[in-house]
């Protein structure tokens, strides 16, 4: 009855293909930003090294002139 020929230009394509890849890498971060949450909140707190990694951080923001470098963090 009816003759419908469908025609998909090479750019839409590409358009439909970022969409989707897109797509496909925002659920991925929010999987992502969840799994380290989930992972945080199940985590052992506490640890004495922690503790000084979170010392040395508080002391560099009350002390602005201070810069806290990785080495430091490394030598404990």
């Amino acid at each position: 009855m009816f003759n419908v020929s469908l025609y998909i230009d090479p750019a839409t394509t590409s358009y439909i293909i970022s969409i989707a890849s897109a797509v496909i890498v925002g659920f991925l971060a929010v999987i992502g930003i969840f799994w380290n949450k989930l992972k945080r909140l199940f985590k052992k707190k506490g640890t004495e090294e922690e503790a000084k990694v979170e010392d040395k951080f508080k002391a560099s923001e009350n002390d602005e002139d201070e810069v806290v470098k990785a080495e430091d963090l490394l030598d404990d």
